[in-house]
């Protein structure tokens, strides 16, 4: 079986490096003002991938943290996978140049399949489609608005479309240390082929355990999990989880 990656989470909201709590805006924590700094500490612990939200920007649906995001590329070597705002081929282009290894596509992979689709087939390898899921049902917005879809009929979407991975957060458990939805992440990778990244609820090492357990049975393939919280809380310390899911840190 593959290891697992763990991806840290870094959220930018006003160019600081925050937690939300279920996806609201209104109840965030700020845990560092220097987001570079928090990156390039995650490098230096061992991580493999730094996984970059810009939650303003995915409420504006366009990129606001631009110049946080620069000074993040700027400071680390490991590769970056960037999800907020970024809605149409021009910023999929201009983020890819600036050096950002993977983009996340979420609210326009609903309203604006063919988009993803053609960006998959532009930037191989490099493009992400985000699954935001609230009670099983997509939301998009910034989680502001829940669809009429499903998690698993929107992944079905993009079965043959090309795209590296699928980002399938469970909003209710986003941030809330209430452990991650396994069941779900493991139902959403046997539902197709594309590699699905656990997000959402990480509250220690026994949820790590759980995504190895669930990834040895599945049919499909778990990628990795992504944390935020729970490495700024101390829950989940970082060069024991790297060793835990198979890494060299």
């Amino acid at each position: 079986m593959r290891n697992l990656i763990l991806f840290p989470a870094i959220d930018l909201k006003d160019g600081q490096c925050v937690r939300l709590y279920k996806g609201d805006m209104e109840q965030a924590t700020v845990f560092n003002d220097n987001p570079a700094a928090q990156a390039k500490a995650f490098e230096d612990a061992g991580a493999e991938w730094l996984h970059l939200v810009d939650l303003n920007g995915a409420f504006a649906g366009q990129p606001v943290n631009g110049a946080a995001v620069e000074r993040i590329l700027g400071s680390i070597a490991m590769p970056v996978q960037l999800g907020g705002g970024i809605r149409d081929m021009a910023t999929i282009a201009m983020w890819l140049e600036k050096g950002v290894r993977r983009v996340i596509l979420g609210t326009v992979a609903v309203k604006d399949p063919g988009l993803v689709k053609a960006a998959a087939k532009a930037f191989p390898g490099q493009v992400v489609v985000g699954i935001d899921a609230r009670g099983g049902m997509v939301a998009v917005d910034g989680w502001a608005d829940t669809t009429q879809m499903r998690a698993a009929d929107l992944a079905r979407a993009f079965e043959d479309a090309g795209v590296a991975a699928i980002v399938y957060t469970d909003i209710d458990r986003d941030g809330a240390l209430t452990g991650v939805n396994v069941e779900a992440t493991a139902a959403l990778a046997d539902a197709v082929t594309i590699p699905i990244i656990a997000s959402g609820g990480v509250a220690g090492p026994e949820d790590l355990d759980r995504l190895i357990a669930a990834a040895a049975r599945c049919r499909g393939t778990i990628e990795g999990v992504i944390s935020g919280r729970a490495i700024y809380d101390g829950r989940l310390e970082l060069k024991s989880a790297f060793r835990q899911l198979g890494g060299a840190a």
